[in-house]
């Protein structure tokens, strides 16, 4: 009897891998497809790493893929962005050994700047797209992207979304599939892209479209399910789910494959329904398509366009349910906080003392734009701080931006800020880049990075220093300070924002909830000697709260020992004890 076991959706992509016989995972961890580059590295018979950033990822994968091997990139939704220069343009070379992007998107933004639909990027590169709707699917369709991509010589992207990543299913294990690698063979006319050659490649590409949209009708991962043939419903992916809850009785064309449409499965679904919807999340891709084959269907007429469905969106839209019973329950608000004794929280009290704006990135450190410390002003995209910052200075002057920084982590400033850093050197720019370094990806899950001297297999290898990379790209004036040493940052800060030419200041203080990372001491409040001013209270540590009568308590089981309390404190009334 198969082995059966329960998966989060990541992780049963990851199992897909595993039995398609992939020899290569590329990936930049992003929420939410963090988990199946975790879950990848657990198959020996798999070489996974981290790569600096999404366009690298799929670029490793790529050429594993050229060499004869089955390989994966996996990436977020906005990693996409990152990675589309490559992926365009493996669209019209092909592959040898099959190649697959697992794409998540993240309806509802639980952890992004954009709501994004991966498969409008998917139909102007021209790359087919599966959607599988549970962790079966997931792992099922992972194995059939590996079959399609073969067999129409093209690389597949695999859609995920938030909802799938992060749920759990049942899945039916099998055995790995050992596929034998394929031959290399010089190819120019089909491998190297100069327009020549692209020009034939792009012909070969609209045929292999065709073909697949007339093969997709007998396809196994689109399938009709006729039932009452009074109301029918095109649908894919987890958006499956909610249709299947609320209306069991309904006929229901699912589709695994969402880009190339199965033009002529969709028209006779469609003949055979008296009142048609189409019912997908984000963006109208199929139903676009669809009313531009004359058929009749509702869609975004009904449905939004933002967030994330349910399945009491359709019973309020379609059965004019009360949403009384979807409303939530009244409980305080708890916006995401930074955790105490994070060493961000050190660094914008220090900007925010000296009225200094920054212009922002992607990590934790993006929290610094809300109360209380309300420092962050900015935050577009991976390294977009340091280039906006360039920019400031480019359109009003040296003088501007003395009054502003650029904040990045040390996992972003290797994804995209180097980049970014060089071009301020390069374009002889002016401004200071705060480089908080805390010796992960945190945001994400405490993940390696080229700077953190660990792989993502657990090897100990040489650690890129950001210090010497500054220097060497340089800059002067680099500085490496404790996040935590309030006098000696202002210090630095007033320093480095006076310059007129491109300064760094690396705040190197690991993350608290890095493993092994412990304060020896704890902060203990010393009420007699406590005047009330709250000046203890103003960068919002979660461990600190202000009792009835005006004085501070902490938490023992939140404080984590950093001592930013203590040092804001002018009154010595808080101190450090051992734990």
């Amino acid at each position: 009897m198969a082995e059966k076991k329960i998966m989060l959706g990541n992780e049963a992509i990851a199992r897909g891998a595993y039995e398609a016989g992939v020899k290569v995972s590329a990936a930049y961890p992003g929420t939410p497809s963090t988990e199946i580059s975790e879950n990848v590295v657990k198959y020996k018979e798999i070489y996974a790493e981290w790569s600096p950033n999404e366009k690298v990822a799929m670029e490793v994968a790529i050429g594993a893929s050229i060499s004869g091997v089955r390989a994966m990139a996996s990436m977020k939704h906005v990693g996409v962005n990152v990675a589309s220069d490559p992926l365009y343009t493996a669209s019209y070379t092909g592959v040898n050994g099959g190649l697959v992007l697992v794409a998540a998107d993240d309806p509802g933004l639980y952890s992004s700047q954009n709501e994004q639909d991966t498969r409008c990027v998917a139909r102007a590169a021209q790359v087919p797209v599966l959607e599988p709707s549970d962790s079966q699917e997931a792992k099922d369709f992972m194995k059939f992207a590996f079959e399609l991509s073969e067999k129409y010589d093209t690389p597949v992207i695999l859609r995920t979304t938030t909802r799938l990543s992060h749920s759990q299913g049942t899945v039916v294990l099998e055995e790995r599939e050992e596929v034998p690698d394929k031959t290399y063979e010089r190819n120019i006319g089909k491998y190297v892209m100069m327009p020549a050659m692209a020009k034939n490649r792009h012909v070969y590409v609209e045929k292999r479209m065709r073909d697949m949209a007339e093969d997709g009708c007998g396809f196994p991962v689109n399938r009709a399910e006729y039932k009452d043939a009074s109301i029918g419903f095109i649908t894919s992916g987890i958006p499956y789910q909610y249709v299947k809850e609320v209306f069991p009785d309904a006929s229901v064309l699912k589709l695994g494959m969402v880009h190339p449409l199965p033009r002529k499965l969709i028209e006779e679904f469609a003949s055979k329904v008296e009142r048609l919807y189409i019912f997908e999340e984000l963006e109208p891709v199929i139903e676009e398509q669809v009313k531009a084959w004359g058929i009749q269907a509702a869609g975004k007429d009904i449905f939004t366009r933002q967030g994330e469905y349910s399945a009491n969106m359709l019973r309020r839209t379609l059965l004019e349910e009360s949403a009384e019973a979807d409303a939530p329950a009244e409980v305080p608000a708890r916006p995401p906080i930074l955790c105490p004794g994070c060493p961000h929280r050190s660094v914008f009290s220090v900007l925010k003392k000296l009225k200094i704006h920054a212009a922002g990135d992607i990590g934790c450190y993006t929290l610094g734009a809300v109360a209380p410390l309300s420092v962050i002003d900015t935050t577009i995209c991976m390294g977009a701080s340091i280039s906006s910052l360039h920019g400031m200075e480019k359109a009003k002057g040296k003088e501007y931006v003395k009054d502003w920084v650029a904040v990045i982590g040390d996992s972003t400033f290797m994804h995209t800020g180097v980049n970014s850093l060089m071009n301020m050197v390069y374009n002889q720019g002016t401004g200071t880049v705060i480089i908080v370094d805390n010796s992960t990806t945190g945001m994400t899950g405490h993940q390696d990075h080229a700077a953190t001297g660990k792989t993502l297999k657990g090897d100990v290898v040489p650690a890129i220093s950001i210090y010497k990379f500054c220097k060497a790209i340089g800059i002067e004036h680099v500085t490496e300070v404790n996040a935590f040493d309030l006098k000696e940052l202002e210090k630095v800060i007033r320093e480095e924002t006076a310059r007129e030419e491109v300064s760094v200041i690396i705040t190197k203080s690991p993350c608290v909830l890095l493993k092994g990372n412990v304060f020896p001491d704890k902060c203990v409040p010393l009420p007699e000697k406590c005047r009330k001013c709250g000046a203890c209270l103003r960068p919002g540590c979660p461990a600190l709260t202000k009792k009835e009568d005006g004085t501070v308590a902490i938490d023992a089981t939140m404080c984590n020992g950093c001592g930013l309390c203590m040092q804001l404190c002018p009154f010595g009334a808080i101190e450090k004890q051992p734990r």
